[in-house]
């Protein structure tokens, strides 16, 4: 059994989604540690948490059993979180948390088949019993799609060839674990092996079989309706690609190249339903990358409901 996860830039997720009592939504509840935090620290508040991974909804209730019937659970993914936030019979929210990244539970047990550094099967899916795993959906993707999805979500600009061996490997049953892929990847692409870039190829295909950016697409189109006036909603986003699609749906405006800070700043925004509570994204600092390497790609954002 892994280590429990570390939640990435807790005083500073609190700093902004504080916002007095009443109902917050943690729409990827993982181990429960950045719930936890906001329960303790706001009294008034009651939780309705939500993922998509079986595994960590239990691993949750369990760390968050002590609030009692201040917090509820459900199994859902973005796009069915309103459904699912329907049998509570009140909303809107007063906050909400997105935290888009992967739990260390995910990347370190093998059986999960989603990180490369220990020998699993090729699965990659975020619910074990939601879709096809990696290894038989690679079998039917057609070239133009794979080499799209590798430059759009790994940032691969050779992604045509890299494509292009998976699906013969695929095809071939040469790919039924992690392992298999790490080790193609690093053919394909030549030279020492690179454990980021192999991050990359990994990262690229998990979120093409989870269609992260379709349900982060769907969850910004309902998040202005299921959120009170002056509502907060904090986003941790891992990927370039996910930050500007959050940037641009919460901002209403013009894309804006970020600066990575380390301070708090605060600049609204004149368009949308959305004021904006950080001018760029704040990012961990120092010492807690040095203490979690896993937080150095986090990006933070926070946006306020305006009055309607």
């Amino acid at each position: 059994m892994s280590a429990r996860h570390e939640p990435v830039l807790v005083a500073e997720v609190l700093q902004f989604l504080r916002n007095g009592p009443g109902l917050y939504l943690d729409a990827t509840l993982g181990d429960g540690g950045h719930a936890e935090a906001l329960l303790d620290a706001e009294p008034g508040a009651r939780l309705f948490g939500c993922d998509r991974d079986p595994a960590a909804l239990a691993s949750s209730r369990e760390r968050l059993r002590r609030f009692g019937d201040r917090v509820t659970v459900a199994h859902a993914r973005f796009s069915g979180i309103p459904a699912a936030g329907g049998a509570l019979g009140e909303r809107p929210f007063t906050g909400a948390l997105f935290d888009l990244g992967l739990s260390s539970r995910q990347i370190d047990e093998p059986a999960r088949g989603i990180g490369f550094m220990h020998e699993g099967p090729l699965d990659l899916r975020m619910d074990p019993g939601d879709g096809e795993p990696a290894w038989r959906r690679l079998t039917t993707v057609g070239e133009p799609e794979l080499a799209a999805v590798l430059r759009e979500h790994g940032d691969l600009p050779n992604g045509r060839r890299l494509a292009r061996a998976i699906i013969a490997a695929a095809g071939r049953g040469d790919l039924p674990t992690t392992r298999a892929l790490a080790v193609l990847v690093d053919r394909v692409l030549g030279g020492r092996s690179h454990p980021r870039r192999t991050a990359r190829v990994f990262q690229a295909l998990r979120m093409w079989i989870n269609d992260e950016a379709g349900e982060l697409s769907a969850a910004l189109a309902w998040l202005p309706d299921m959120m009170r006036p002056g509502g907060v909603v904090v986003t941790l986003a891992y990927h370039s690609g996910e930050d500007r699609r959050i940037k641009q749906g919460l901002r209403g405006g013009p894309n804006r190249t970020p600066r990575r800070v380390h301070r708090l700043q605060s600049q609204p925004s004149t368009e949308g339903p959305w004021q904006e509570l950080t001018r760029s994204v704040v990012t961990p600092s120092a010492e807690e990358q040095a203490a979690n390497p896993r937080a150095r790609s986090a990006r933070l954002r926070a946006f306020r409901r305006k009055p309607i």
